[in-house]
């Protein structure tokens, strides 16, 4: 594991090119203050900088939680709604950086997944979980706040509007199992597989096209978060590029 970015955020970078970020918070079930979103945000700034990283893995540590949204304490001194709208461009700035990362993202989720980690974890490009997970946004019976509209867009375009529903206005948790069966999961493996599982579909997701799965990615945001279909750009850097054409020439043997 290389240095820590925060005492609770470090970075690694495995042979082959799968980088991992570690949210390592077990005492708080890994909810985030201010300092380590900074921290991912440089985290995730450095894996977009480094060609060599082709995928990246996003953690929590302990066993209990993947991560359980902002430290509730960072709300004590909110007087006005001002500060909400603020809170939630910082947050909207971090899941934004999650979705933008050219490369495929997967959410390794051993536990809770809530709040402001169920939305980290919808922004990564796959998710794989343990057994005994669980997911949800239970903010009609905590703290009485709201999600952005972009996250509930992403919400409703991983689970559809009846789930989404039943998520906000009910409390409800998905189980590990219900998550799989609508597809929001990938994979859902004992706890003792769970890196394992991982790092196989991170091998899987480096030996493909990193041209088409960045331009995917883009349109797919776009599309999502934006409602924009503008794609122009995408679509010239895809069929200018040497792998598009190390493609082509593949098949004809030329």
């Amino acid at each position: 594991m290389s240095p820590a970015l925060h005492e609770s955020v470090a970075l690694a970078v495995h042979a082959g090119g799968a980088a991992e970020i570690l949210i390592d918070r077990p005492e708080r079930h890994n909810a985030m203050s201010m300092p380590m979103y900074e921290a991912l945000l440089t985290a995730l700034e450095r894996c977009q900088a480094d060609p060599a990283i082709r995928c990246v893995m996003l953690r929590g540590a302990g066993g209990k939680s993947f991560i359980s949204g902002t430290d509730i304490a960072y709300f004590k001194d909110f007087h006005d709604g001002q500060q909400g709208i603020a809170y939630e461009a910082f947050v909207e700035r971090v899941i934004d950086a999650v979705e933008r990362i050219a490369v495929p993202t997967i959410a390794v989720i051993d536990g809770w997944a809530v709040g402001g980690g169920l939305a980290l974890a919808t922004a990564c490009d796959f998710r794989i979980c343990s057994t005994g997970s669980r997911f949800g946004a239970p903010i009609a019976k905590t703290l009485s706040n709201t999600l952005s509209s972009r996250n509930i867009a992403r919400l409703l375009a991983s689970l559809g509007v009846p789930r989404v529903k039943r998520m906000l206005l009910l409390a409800d948790y998905l189980s590990a199992g219900q998550a799989e069966a609508c597809g929001f999961v990938h994979a859902v493996v004992p706890a003792d597989q769970l890196q394992a599982q991982a790092q196989a579909l991170a091998e899987q997701l480096m030996a493909l096209s990193a041209t088409t799965q960045s331009a995917v990615k883009e349109s797919l945001r776009r599309i999502v978060v934006e409602q924009r279909l503008d794609d122009e750009d995408l679509v010239s850097v895809v069929y200018g590029s040497g792998e598009f054409r190390a493609g082509v020439a593949r098949f004809t043997g030329t």
